[in-house]
């Protein structure tokens, strides 16, 4: 067994993890360990200029690779500067492994410069964290960690690394971390009720959510979904669960407000949730948003999400995939030929809206603004086949108008609620996709917590692509706070002015091009498809300003 200092072994044990890439800044706490990443061979440290990046990119990375990936922050203030984007992971379940150094275990008792309880700041925002204080349990807790982090329901873990715990000889074996399977189908008892609740349903109803994309369900869903004729919402999804061209694929419910939900889910006399809890908003329905009387079946390997907010008649603990191709075996032993018909026809009226929904969106002007003109020619000009990172927000459905996500692993969403995730998000998916066109859009607002990642991917050569549809406002605020003033019969005004970005108005292309990247301004619908083909032709990140 060969022993060198924990510096050393822990880059060993990334490897063996198959963590290839390290997204972080550094500090002074980390120096003796970014001195060791220095001389490692096939171990990439990528550097971000503020630790919100680094999370960033690390959450793109981690979501297009479906795979764990590593970021390091700085002590107690660059771990509270990664906290916003590590909120994001915890509520998109993304396994990030996270580690942070401090002085040593030995100051411990001085109450030094920069010391903090590392354990309790990211405990609220991670599946699971903890500090190393023995030199010989370093490649243990990190394994642990590892398995935590990929064993659903995934999430962000933080491990803190002293420097002295660091340097100290290690003798642990280098072993790759072994992640037990959950791919366990549910019993056939469970699955036979869950096909008898909802067989029955003349207005059924499927609730669709993140746990479908991770097990890679999204076949078995569709086949569920047609057996019943069944409509599909997604509730708080990041990717793709059903394909968005699909005439039974209704959307999402949103994240702001129940009322909104609850009038898609009131008429349902069945519902099947899976793979997600209900419900996400920010402003959420207290009581039952479900018919009285409505069958409601809940399948999810988190067993704490079931039931979690609002009773259900049946809750299984199984893999979605499993469960799903199970359950649809049953439902097709259980419905009689008048259920089939009746499914048949509610699809066969979905057809045909979205047929007619289809012929209206191609008979349309799609060059009557600057943002249309641009989506049709990116549409056009690569025919679809790119990744979307997409942070849009109220410029989303538009982006999903004209790009819609119909393949797993070609879109991903933001989610968690905070801004800044579609600049890094592209480059970590870039990263994780080099021979794929890559597309990250954002809003002004959004693009302004993380634009140094420009510079990032400048540094490293990362050919991704970004989109800052440009209103020169917080335009989701202007919505929501509308929202509030008909709720409370506030008579509507001047929107606040700390909603308003345009005054100085920012030069996001020249801002682009002093952080070595290369950029351009759109203003009207004749110059975009120009713009489109100068960004995909060009080497290296290109940004678009496109005006609002």
């Amino acid at each position: 067994m060969t022993v060198q200092p924990g510096k050393t072994k822990i880059i060993e044990q990334f490897k063996a993890d198959g963590l290839k890439f390290m997204f972080g800044n550094p500090g002074t706490v980390e120096q003796g360990f970014l001195d060791a990443v220095d001389n490692a061979r096939d171990f990439t440290y990528i550097l971000a200029l503020q630790e919100t990046v680094a999370a960033g990119i690390a959450d793109g990375y981690a979501r297009a690779t479906g795979g764990a990936a590593l970021l390091q922050l700085h002590s107690g203030v660059g771990l509270g500067n990664g906290i916003g984007m590590l909120y994001q992971s915890m509520r998109g379940h993304t396994p990030l492994v996270v580690v942070a150094g401090d002085a040593g275990v030995k100051y411990d008792v001085m109450d030094a410069q920069m010391a903090s309880d590392l354990v309790a700041m990211a405990r609220p925002v991670t599946k699971y964290a903890t500090r190393v204080t023995d030199p010989a349990s370093v490649l243990r807790t990190i394994r642990r960690a590892v398995k935590i982090a990929l064993t659903p329901p995934r999430g962000p873990v933080f491990v803190a690394l002293p420097m002295d715990v660091l340097d100290a000889p290690n003798h642990e074996p280098v072993l790759p971390t072994a992640v037990p399977r959950t791919d366990a189908a549910p019993a056939e008892a469970a699955v036979g009720e869950a096909a008898a609740l909802l067989a029955g349903a003349r207005r059924p109803l499927i609730l669709a959510g993140d746990g479908v994309s991770l097990a890679g369900a999204q076949a078995e869903l569709t086949a569920v979904a047609e057996l019943l004729g069944a409509d599909v919402w997604d509730v708080d999804f990041s990717e793709v669960t059903m394909a968005a061209s699909h005439p039974l694929h209704r959307g999402a419910t949103g994240h702001m407000f129940g009322e909104h939900s609850k009038e898609l889910v009131r008429d349902a006399d069945a519902v099947l949730i899976v793979g997600t809890y209900v419900f996400p908003e920010v402003f959420p329905e207290l009581d039952s948003p479900f018919a009285d009387g409505a069958k409601i079946v809940h399948i999810d390997l988190n067993a704490y999400e079931i039931a979690k907010n609002h009773p259900v008649d049946l809750g299984i603990v199984a893999d979605p995939k499993a469960a799903l191709r199970s359950l649809a075996a049953s439902l097709a032993g259980q419905l009689g030929p008048d259920r089939r018909g009746a499914a048949a026809e509610r699809m066969a009226a979905r057809s045909a809206e979205r047929d007619r929904a289809r012929a209206e969106f191609a008979a349309g002007s799609h060059d009557g603004t600057p943002i249309e003109a641009f989506l049709a020619a990116l549409a056009e000009q690569t025919g679809g086949d790119l990744i979307v990172f997409d942070e849009a927000l109220t410029s989303s459905p538009l982006v999903t108008a004209y790009l819609p996500p119909d393949r797993p692993g070609d879109y991903h969403v933001t989610r968690g609620g905070s801004l800044g995730v579609g600049i890094p998000g592209a480059i970590g998916a870039k990263l994780a996709h080099p021979d794929r066109t890559v597309v990250g859009f954002t809003g002004d607002g959004g693009s302004m917590y993380t634009y140094q990642g420009l510079w990032t991917a400048a540094r490293y050569g990362v050919d991704a692509k970004f989109v800052v549809c440009n209103n020169h406002k917080y335009r989701l605020l202007d919505d929501n706070i509308a929202q509030y003033w008909r709720e409370r019969d506030i008579p509507q005004h001047d929107f606040p002015r700390s909603f308003d970005l345009a005054h100085p108005e920012i030069d996001f292309a020249g801002l682009a091009r002093s952080l070595g990247a290369d950029g351009v301004r759109v203003e009207k619908p004749g110059q975009a498809a120009d713009a489109v083909r100068r960004m995909l032709e060009h080497s290296g990140p290109f940004l678009v300003d496109l005006q609002i």
